[in-house]
């Protein structure tokens, strides 16, 4: 197993020695410009201002989550054993060959980032803040701080009263979104001179692919780079710094190197990447917080990306693909290279820390403010929206999210306001120290004039493509193999699921396949004959009992050959689950270790409850008719039964099959 490094101060945090060096989320000092900051005396301060406050205990809750999650990280990595850890090495070395034959060296990216945004522009705006500890914000909360103040150890997203105990000369300078949205918009019409597409991560910060203009130009990306940076001054008055590199992921590194009003260029070499990426440490990386960091350095001694690839085998089999495929590609030095051609806004949102308060009357006017900033980003954009929700974080740091979607399009500040309000008002009271709006679900013709992504299905086209094939009634007791009358309560919101304990679930990554779940006990015995031979028994028997005469001609009937040869070949269609080779799922593809029987238990629940909601959608798509409306269908069926109810007073006491489907759909329909 992989050596555990234990954090130090777990051990003497009984006696109480250091306690803070075992509070493992207080604020580090990775931002640049705090490189000579006493690390200790942060961590000690931040300790004992925030002890036995309401964050402080919050903050343990998370930390002990932290703990848990690595405590059963560490059980599995025991599990291990030689040949699973050489069974999954395969798999590693495997995929590290498959990823690095995606290795693109063509392409030339700049990732761009203005020096303390906000301080910067409030200093510009004030030049007798300059050379002074300055920090934007409030005692509440601290959104940036200029250079002078991070050497104190104060940094952006740090309570004020903490950040003045750490520097006690700081100045506070409250903030001004409209001043900085304006020098952000300077920035990007500078940007748009190299890069026409590029792609704006912020209102500070920026992706540029200069690829094209450093070939038509004929010079080197350094000069683009510098050229940049002094257009930006010139523009705005404001510095920024540059990194430049292979892919993404690499530029933002670069650009963080010589901070402030500075740049990088690592080179389109795979030698200099690889080198370039040994020694740097994972936290530099976006994507590893101080959680990842923790867990990995806790878990598997890695502390930087080359130790990645050493421990390859580890991460393949105690991850899921994609989280092994991102540890992966972090420790090769790839990043996306791609430039998106249209991206769709799924959603736009705004929100704002302040002070913990109960004071409605200043609730609502934090609401309006918000409202006001929403309706202007949507109508710049020309967007309407539906669903809005609402998200509050408590001054015990509970978040909650309530959500409410309209029957109009809206965009302005009246509407926005009006149903936020009735949103917070059933909350309240409550003290509130985060109020945040978000609007979803736009209006295609709105934006772009496109409802959504071409690739992405739609439920009407689901809809549409059921309708053609099942247009009629069908009945339940077809559904013999798990479902039974009554409705079940099962609900998978997305056809993967994530064993990444970074996320919090450990659960086996799953991708959507058409396949049947079954039990453990049935995995090793189940035949994919077992389904297909109750067709033939089922069918003698319903026969048998209830011939078919053929002379009913509703169209809202089925003929029973025909329904239960769709159902032979629904059945005939399902596949057992395998575990092949010992290791991998014969629906999904995910590999477990034969040890990890309680992931594998709850891997193969997983596919019992996808089957389970294939066949309760499809009970509800076969009693149901297209087209019409619940008095139509109720009259339609009262009339067919009434049919059938005449002809068997004729005819005896025989009662065709067709007549039990009506009935039951019947019963079963809404009031």
């Amino acid at each position: 197993m992989a050596t555990a490094t234990a954090t130090e101060g777990t051990e003497t945090n009984d006696d109480g020695a250091r306690p803070w060096q075992s509070y493992h989320t207080v604020y580090t000092t990775a931002k640049a410009g705090m490189d000579g900051v006493d690390k200790e005396k942060v961590q000690r301060t931040v300790y004992e201002m925030s002890k036995g406050s309401k964050y402080f205990q919050n903050e343990e809750r998370k930390d002990a989550f932290i703990t848990q999650k690595i405590d059963k990280i560490r059980t599995q990595c025991d599990k291990l054993t030689q040949a699973d850890l050489s069974h999954f090495q395969k798999v590693a070395d495997r995929r590290i060959l498959e990823l690095e034959a995606l290795r693109d060296l063509s392409r030339i990216w700049l990732h761009v980032d203005m020096d303390a945004f906000y301080a910067a522009v409030e200093t510009l705006s004030n030049p007798t803040l300059k050379g002074k500890p300055m920090a934007v914000g409030s005692m509440s909360m601290i959104s940036t701080a200029n250079y002078e103040a991070r050497k104190f150890g104060v940094r952006a997203a740090m309570p004020g009263f903490i950040a003045r105990k750490l520097c006690p000369e700081l100045i506070f300078v409250p903030t001004d979104f409209k001043k900085y949205t304006h020098y952000s918009d300077l920035t990007r019409t500078v940007f748009r001179r190299y890069d026409p597409n590029f792609m704006a991560a912020s209102l500070d910060e920026a992706y540029l692919d200069i690829t094209e203009v450093c070939k038509r130009r004929n010079i080197k990306s350094e000069e683009i780079a510098e050229e940049l940076r002094t257009s930006v001054y010139e523009e705005t008055g404001l510095t920024c710094s540059a990194g430049v590199a292979p892919n993404r992921l690499l530029a933002k590194v670069c650009s963080d190197i010589n901070k402030p009003n500075g740049q990088y260029v690592l080179p389109n070499d795979r030698m200099a990447v690889m080198t370039f990426i040994s020694s740097l440490p994972i936290r530099k990386i976006g994507g590893i917080g101080k959680v990842t960091e923790h867990i990995l350095k806790a878990v598997f001694g890695i502390n930087t990306c080359e130790q990645m690839l050493e421990k390859a085998s580890y991460l393949c089999a105690l991850f899921s693909q994609s989280t092994a495929d991102f540890f992966f590609s972090v420790g090769l030095g790839l990043g996306k290279t791609d430039s998106p051609e249209v991206r769709f806004r799924k959603s736009i949102s705004n929100e704002r820390t302040f002070s913990a308060t109960e004071d409605e009357v200043l609730l609502y006017k934090k609401l309006a403010e918000l409202a006001e900033m929403l309706s202007t980003d949507m109508q710049k954009e020309g967007l309407c929206g539906r669903t809005l929700t609402l998200k509050l974080k408590t001054s015990s740091f509970e978040v909650r999210t309530r959500a409410m979607t309209l029957r109009k399009y809206i965009s302005s500040r009246e509407d926005i306001l009006k149903h936020a309000s009735e949103l917070l008002k059933a909350e309240l009271p409550l003290s509130v120290r985060l109020i945040g709006l978000r609007m979803s679900h736009f209006d295609g013709d709105k934006y772009g004039g496109s409802t959504s992504n071409p690739k992405q299905k739609t439920i009407t086209d689901f809809i549409t493509s059921v309708d053609a094939d099942r247009n009629r009634f069908l009945p339940d007791v077809a559904d013999h193999d798990f479902v039974s009358h009554t409705e079940t309560d099962v609900s998978i919101g997305s056809c993967q699921r994530s064993r990444d304990p970074v996320d919090g679930n450990h659960s086996s990554d799953v991708n959507c396949q058409s396949g049947t779940g079954w039990s453990s006990e049935e995995i090793q015995t189940s035949g994919n004959n077992a389904s297909c031979s109750n067709y033939g028994q089922v069918k003698e028997a319903v026969e048998s009992t209830f011939p078919i005469q053929g002379q009913f001609e509703d169209t809202s009937t089925l003929n029973l050959s025909n329904l239960l040869e769709d159902e032979r070949l629904n059945s005939c269609e399902d596949k057992t689950m395998l575990w092949l080779n010992d290791y991998k799922c014969s629906l999904c593809g995910i590999e477990l270790p034969p040890s990890f029987v309680e992931d594998r238990l709850e891997h193969s629940d997983f596919h019992l409850a996808e089957k389970l909601q294939k066949e309760e959608s499809r009970i509800h798509q076969r009693t149901s008719v297209s087209g019409q409306s619940w008095d139509q269908k109720n009259r339609i069926t009262r009339e067919s039964i009434s049919k059938k109810q005449k002809l068997s007073q004729k005819e005896g006491s025989y009662r065709p099959i067709d007549y039990f489907f009506l009935l039951k759909s019947n019963k079963n329909r809404p009031s």
